[in-house]
């Protein structure tokens, strides 16, 4: 009875580190899984890092780019009904462009109903102008804003772009 009863115990002991081995091994697997995927999450994250290095990289020569670049003054004249609509768009942006534009206006006789401005990259302005007695042209609305640029910055030359 005796060596029944110890074989029992021996084969139940036999199988539980049987099964303790295989949940090491599997507990093992897992982890070497989990290192694994960790692994190849952090050279994605690297990658990625790198791409967006590069892009950052291009974005600024881009940018520079753009500020070593002369795009020429470009002046546009619309008018609609008793309204005109003056668009101006010119490379650099320092300078104070906004004023010599207004007094141009100012000095044609030209009230300003509603402007908006940007001067995030480039300098460029959109107004909705009056003529306030006098009839005024499109010419003279034209040359008066490029001379006001031109005469006050130095000028380096300009175009006429769209005169309509």
């Amino acid at each position: 009875m005796v060596t029944k009863l110890m074989r029992r115990t021996a084969a139940a002991s036999r199988r539980k580190l049987h099964l303790l081995q295989a949940n090491r091994k599997s507990v093992r697997c897992f982890n070497k899984n989990v290192v694994l995927h960790f692994h190849k999450l952090k050279i994605k994250l690297e990658e990625l890092q790198r791409e967006c290095q590069n892009l950052r990289v291009i974005r600024n020569e881009y940018f520079t780019l753009l500020k070593h670049t002369q795009i020429p003054k470009d002046v546009k004249v619309e008018k609609i009904g008793e309204e005109y609509v003056v668009k101006v768009s010119c490379s650099n942006k320092g300078g104070d462009k906004l004023v010599w534009i207004l007094e141009a206006f100012e000095e044609l006789g030209l009230e300003v109903v509603r402007a908006s401005v940007s001067c995030s990259h480039l300098f460029s302005m959109e107004a909705i102008v009056v003529a306030q007695g006098e009839a005024t042209g499109i010419r003279d609305i034209t040359m008066a804003v490029l001379k006001a640029i031109d005469e006050k910055q130095g000028g380096n030359g300009c175009n006429i772009g769209g005169v309509y």
